[in-house]
C-alpha cells in the first residue's frame, strides 16, 4: 500500500508489481484522481482564478461520479475509471472530496499558523489515499487508520522539508510560522533562502517530529495482508531515508533538495526485509 497525495509520493519507492491485479485498475484510478488534481492546482503558469475554476469543473465531475451521471469531456480518462473503482469497491465519496479540498487550498493558502493548522491540510492532502487504499485491502480498524494517517501525514511533512527550496520559490511555506516564531527564525527570510540562524535547526525539530510520527505509524506494515504490508514497508523505509538525507545535508534544504535514487533501493529493501513487530522490536532503529 502507498500512501499518495501526490507529488511527494514519486520520492518512495512502491513495487506495482505487489498489487493485487484486481485491485491495481482502482489503485491507479485514484492515483490519477489525485495526480490531475494536483497539476490543476499547481503546474503551469494559469492564474489562481483559473486553477480555482478548473478545480470547480473537476469537482462537478467528481459529483457527477458520485451520482452516477455522465462526466465531461475533459477529464474522461481520469473520471471513467475512477466510477468503475467507485462502484465495484464502493470507495468512500468523501475522502475523494476531502483530497480536491486540499488542492483548493494550495491554491488560496500559502502559508500556516501552527501545526495543528498545518495536521488539518495533512488529514485531507495525504491521509484519505492511505484510507482509500486501505477499504480496496478491507481494513477498517480504528488502530490501523490511525497508524495510516500518522504515515501518510509523515510522508507529507517529509516532503514539505525536502521541498523548502522548491516550495518557497513558488511562494508557499509550510513550516508553521509559531514555530518559525520559537526558533526565532523569520518568514520572510526563509522564503528569500537565506539560511538564516535557527533555520537549521527549526528543520531539525520539524524533520525528529516527522520521524517520530512516521515510526508511530509504521506497526501498519506488520498487519497489513501480504503483498500490502510488504510495500508499505517500502514506503515507510522511503519516508525515513529522506530524513535520514535530510540530517545528513546538516538539514539545509533551503539551498538544495535530497532526493532518491536507484542506489538506495537495496538499502531500502534490506531495512523493510528486518522491520521487527514492536514487541521484538530493539530500543533503537539501526542506522
Amino acid at each position: 500500500m502507498q500512501p499518495v497525495s501526490v507529488n511527494h509520493y514519486e520520492n518512495f519507492p512502491v513495487a506495482p508489481v505487489l498489487c493485487p491485479p484486481r485491485l491495481r485498475p482502482a489503485v491507479e484510478a485514484i492515483y490519477g484522481f489525485a495526480r490531475t488534481a494536483d497539476d490543476l492546482a499547481d503546474e503551469g503558469d494559469a492564474s489562481a482564478k483559473q486553477r480555482l475554476a478548473d478545480l470547480a469543473g473537476y469537482r462537478r465531475d467528481l459529483a457527477a461520479v458520485a451520482e452516477g451521471r455522465p462526466v465531461s469531456e475533459r477529464w474522461r480518462a481520469v473520471f471513467e475509471p475512477l466510477s468503475r473503482a467507485v462502484a465495484q469497491f464502493a470507495l468512500p465519496m468523501s475522502l475523494l472530496n476531502d483530497l480536491l479540498s486540499a488542492f483548493e487550498q494550495d491554491v488560496v493558502k500559502q502559508r500556516y499558523a501552527d501545526r495543528a493548522e498545518l495536521l488539518d491540510y495533512c488529514r485531507r492532502s495525504a491521509n484519505p489515499v492511505g484510507r482509500l487504499l486501505l477499504h480496496l485491502y478491507g481494513v477498517a480498524d480504528e488502530v490501523s487508520l490511525e497508524r495510516s494517517d500518522a504515515i501518510c501525514t509523515a510522508l507529507q511533512l517529509a516532503n514539505f522539508w525536502q521541498d523548502l527550496s522548491v516550495d518557497t520559490t513558488r511562494g508557499r511555506l509550510y513550516v508553521p510560522l509559531a514555530d518559525c516564531a520559537r526558533h526565532g527564525v523569520a518568514a520572510a527570510a526563509l522564503m528569500a533562502r537565506q539560511d538564516p540562524p535557527g533555520g537549521r535547526t527549526l528543520v531539525a525539530e520539524m524533520a525528529d517530529w516527522t520521524r517520530s510520527m512516521m515510526l508511530s505509524g509504521a506497526p501498519l506494515v506488520h498487519t497489513l495482508p501480504g503483498r500490502a504490508g510488504w510495500e508499505l514497508r517500502l514506503v515507510v523505509q522511503g519516508g525515513l531515508r529522506i530524513l535520514d538525507k535530510i540530517a545528513r545535508m546538516n538539514f539545509g534544504t533551503l539551498q538544495s533538495r535530497p532526493t532518491l535514487n536507484a542506489l538506495d533501493l537495496p538499502l531500502l529493501v534490506w531495512r523493510a526485509l528486518w522491520m521487527r513487530r514492536p514487541d521484538t522490536a530493539p530500543a533503537r532503529q539501526a542506522a
